[in-house]
């Protein structure tokens, strides 16, 4: 089982306006939420440890959870409000969001709620996006990275959201226990462009996250495709030519893609992702890329299954 960590929310999917109104769509979605929901229909089991608030919406998540077939047993329920992210779809198909959530239930998990031991079946976990920063949720899941490192895999994607987070200098000193756990970090260029503030190239912070300890360092480019690096090398893979409906969902499906790659060939162990030649890496994120690429040309966070993505890859092995 993967236990995935992090924010479960409510994406209102806003439209252009039409007159004095504004056309949106309410979604369960969240960057973690959505990983755990990729796995899930990737074929890995998956549970989702997260606080989720009582109210209406935070019903519809748990449902949704349980739908997809995710497990619900760690999640911690709360009276507090569930966040809402407006999202905003740009000419380009990229998002633009803006976050309601101060005292919300996904940022309001204390330590107290951590489970005293995880089940044995928990094999890796997953951590990112805006709860690696807001307490005390921080903290939290902080805590659960460091206590469980090298029994579990730990694998971290900071989805970095500058509107949430606030402050980048204590973004970096609050992520960096989470880095220094990880077996696997995920990140896009933009994430990698935003936390050294441009200074730094991609194989560069590539090299950083390989010295505190990451045995895998996937970095996606959008359109142009994705790069791993480990001690052994450095692989790149192309991007997949699709008509893009919007890019919501892309980067929590290439996460969730590449735990469940590695789960269903037997490597979600810190000691296989470490023993991964250039053959495996570049096999692995072709994987991802491909199943990013199906939701890319979806509206929303609409994730792919198993089979999806078994055809698009088979597709593009016969064209």
């Amino acid at each position: 089982m993967i236990l995935v960590c992090g924010e479960a929310l409510i994406d209102l999917l806003v439209s252009a306006p039409e007159g004095n109104e504004m056309p949106a769509r309410a979604v369960a979605g969240g960057s973690p939420f959505n990983v755990a929901v990729g796995l899930a229909r990737l074929g890995a089991p998956t549970a989702f440890f997260g606080g989720i608030s009582r109210d209406r919406f935070g019903t519809h998540l748990v449902d949704v959870l349980a739908r997809e077939g995710v497990d619900p047993r760690f999640v911690v329920r709360s009276d507090c409000l569930s966040t809402i992210s407006v999202v905003a779809t740009q000419a380009d198909g990229q998002p633009l969001y803006s976050f309601h959530g101060e005292g919300a239930a996904d940022r309001m998990l204390a330590l107290a709620c951590l489970p005293a031991a995880l089940p044995d079946e928990v094999r890796a976990l997953t951590f990112g996006s805006y709860t690696l920063a807001v307490e005390p949720v921080a903290s939290t899941y902080a805590a659960l990275a460091e206590r469980e490192a090298g029994r579990r895999v730990i694998s971290v994607d900071p989805n970095l959201r500058p509107g949430v987070v606030g402050d980048l200098s204590r973004w970096a000193e609050t992520t960096e226990r989470f880095f220094r756990a990880a077996d696997i970090v995920k990140a896009s260029d933009e994430d990698i462009h935003i936390a050294f503030g441009g200074r730094m190239g991609l194989a560069d912070a590539a090299r950083l996250f390989l010295d505190r300890g990451a045995r895998l360092v996937v970095i996606t480019r959008g359109e142009k495709g994705a790069i791993a690096f480990s001690q052994a090398g450095e692989v790149s893979v192309p991007g997949r030519s699709v008509i893009v409906r919007d890019t919501v969902g892309a980067g929590d499906t290439f996460h969730a893609a590449l735990l469940a790659r590695l789960f269903r060939t037997g490597r979600l162990s810190g000691d296989a992702i470490a023993a991964l030649d250039a053959e495996a890496m570049g096999e692995l994120v072709a994987y991802g890329t491909a199943a990013a690429a199906i939701t890319c040309s979806r509206a929303g966070p609409d994730l792919p299954t198993a089979a999806e993505v078994e055809a698009s890859l088979s597709l593009a092995m016969a064209s």
